[in-house]
């Protein structure tokens, strides 16, 4: 399947923020968009890269009735010699692959779409910011496009993905977060499509997420949807407690999503030496830790911020403060190498970073 390149007039081509300290999280987007359609009697076809447009959808289509979707999110770095990275992509397409299969989504060819994600990227490389820190996020997203009523997996889709290029995440420095465990809502259930990126996931986090706020705390810690007892994730991240010499993560169990930079943190962490047991932990093991001293460091992990450290945690109107309550010496040792790795300050021995503009 060949693809077809329509590039943007240059009339309308959009005028870029003046420096990278105007850019947030996605705020801005940039020219082009890929796009490629599925039937039930074509396949996949159509692949193309388009200026960035906005969608025609049948009312009817069942993404707005059913919500059979799923993203991910990935970013392209700029290096100091101003080459193009990107960072574990084929690993965020594999997530995406198993995401779409458990939401009844036909297969792609993963290739092809990797062949035709990096000339998109290319083509708009011009909006990869340049200060460090800054990115260009890359948004992949498949949306069910029957016009049908009626609860079954569609028979035509639409992929797409959007290019934004986004700021430091800690523009005001890399600070620690206060977060509230809650044991009356869930973010996911075993058996459920909490392994899956899928935007339910997200809209049913937003209450908990606004109560939290209310009460003065950056995130939810989601407890898991059984006992109500076990930590799993933090707001959208994955996340880790250091308590004595080892690292604790909370295993794959399906209600949680395997994150990249999870996977990423987990073996850093053992190249360096550390203990990382993916064990399950109860909030009460957690807090006690908290009280006795023995919880050196929490942090969150995600494509967003790679490293989130948290200062403190409460539960049930308690709160209990993270060592000392600043940013952990691990948390900034890994935020400084993972990012280095990105931006290709160090050796890569993995073979997680990709320069595509050679």
């Amino acid at each position: 399947m060949s693809l077809r390149i329509e590039q943007i007039e240059e009339s309308r081509r959009k005028q870029r923020p003046a420096s990278d300290a105007e850019l947030a999280f996605g705020r801005y987007f940039t020219d082009h968009m890929m796009m490629w359609n599925f039937s039930a009697e074509q396949g996949w076809h159509d692949l193309r890269i388009v200026p960035h447009q906005p969608l025609t959808l049948d009312p009817a289509s069942m993404i707005l009735h059913y919500g059979q979707q799923v993203f991910e999110g990935l970013k392209a770095y700029r290096t100091a010699e101003g080459g193009i990275h990107l960072f574990r992509y084929r690993d965020h397409l594999a997530r995406l692959a198993r995401s779409a299969a458990r939401l009844c989504i036909p297969a792609f060819d993963q290739q092809q779409f990797a062949d035709a994600l990096r000339q998109l990227v290319l083509l708009d490389r011009h909006w990869v910011p340049e200060s460090d820190g800054c990115a260009l996020y890359v948004r992949p997203t498949i949306i069910a496009t029957d016009p049908f009523l009626g609860v079954r997996p569609s028979q035509t889709y639409l992929f797409y993905v959007i290019l934004s290029p986004v700021g430091a995440y800690y523009p005001e420095g890399f600070n620690p977060v206060r977060i509230m465990a809650h044991d009356s809502y869930v973010r996911a259930v075993a058996g459920g499509v909490g392994e899956a990126k899928t935007a339910g996931n997200y809209a049913a986090s937003m209450l908990a997420q606004l109560e939290a706020k209310k009460q003065g705390f950056t995130q939810v810690l989601w407890l898991d949807g059984k006992e109500h007892r076990y930590v799993e994730e933090v707001g959208t991240m994955n996340i880790f407690f250091k308590i004595g010499e080892e690292i604790i993560t909370s295993p794959l169990t399906g209600s949680i999503l395997p994150g990249v930079t999870r996977d990423t943190t987990i073996t850093v962490l053992r190249d360096w030496g550390y203990t990382v047991s993916e064990r399950a932990l109860t909030i009460d093991a957690v807090l006690a830790a908290a009280a006795d001293g023995s919880l050196d460091e929490v942090f969150g992990t995600g494509t967003a911020a790679v490293i989130s450290p948290v200062g403190h945690i409460g539960f049930r109107g308690k709160t209990e403060r993270v060592g000392d309550g600043l940013t952990g010496e691990l948390s900034q040792r890994l935020f400084d190498h993972i990012t280095a790795l990105q931006y290709g300050r160090v050796p890569d021995t993995h073979g997680w970073v990709e320069r595509i503009d050679l």
